[in-house]
């Protein structure tokens, strides 16, 4: 079952320790056939050196295992919560990587600094609001994607597919799982900047509106040129 789309989840769990974006197993990586209304994701608490493409958990949208011999990850709800709401995405990826949990920890979202972050997100990548006890103590990881979604409310999650969540981490997505986990890198790579720019000059403004609108539209949308086209026929 989805034996291709379990490779693609695979890879990009495998990613995660290698580009040093998770410690032990603080994070996870899903894809979803939304023709079949499937979703696959890491295995809870497994490590990712013992995982193949069996082990991987497929579970319907409403978090009941389909196929898979071990529990899927704790944040599947979260996965699945995004999956509801953002219907163009494929992809979700969790982490605690290092910098972007230190503004998810202070409740602070990060800046459009420079190109990088206009490369890949059209503005700031926003911190949700702390939670109230009643979403914590009721279902919890379900609550957490559902303040990432009221977060992104007036936000386009196409344009930025990344969210913080206050004293938490980070979560991203894309069209396909390796797509999700190239923006956690990225968001990683910003945050890691953003907190050095403001280190240097506390206070500094994100970059001007004209430079933003260039760098995120020659990636993205009807006269984006960067990169190649593909071949004829």
């Amino acid at each position: 079952m989805l034996e291709k789309l379990k490779e693609q989840v695979l890879e990009a769990n495998l990613l995660l320790p290698k580009h040093g974006l998770v410690s032990l197993t603080w994070g996870n990586a899903s894809g979803i056939d939304r023709d079949r209304g499937l979703v696959v994701i890491k295995p809870s608490g497994l490590p990712y050196e013992r995982m193949g493409p069996e082990d991987m958990a497929v579970t319907d949208l409403e978090g009941k295992l389909v196929e898979g011999p071990w529990k899927p990850s704790s944040d599947l709800p979260t996965h699945i919560e995004l999956y509801r709401a953002f219907p163009d995405i494929g992809g979700v990826v969790h982490t605690h990587s290092r910098w972007a949990t230190v503004f998810a920890q202070t409740g602070l979202g990060i800046k459009a600094m420079g190109s990088t972050h206009g490369d890949y997100f059209y503005g700031e990548i926003p911190c949700t609001r702390p939670m109230k006890d009643s979403e914590i103590e009721a279902d919890y990881e379900r609550e957490t994607g559902r303040v990432i979604v009221e977060t992104f409310r007036d936000l386009d999650p196409q344009r930025v597919p990344a969210a913080l969540v206050y004293r938490h981490g980070a979560f991203t997505w894309g069209e396909s799982p390796y797509e999700a986990l190239c923006h956690s890198l990225v968001l990683e790579e910003v945050a890691f900047t953003c907190y050095h720019c403001l280190s240097l000059c506390p206070g500094l403004e994100a970059m001007e509106q004209s430079l933003l609108d260039r760098h995120y539209f020659r990636k993205h949308g009807p006269k984006a040129y960067y990169g190649q086209n593909p071949p004829a026929g």
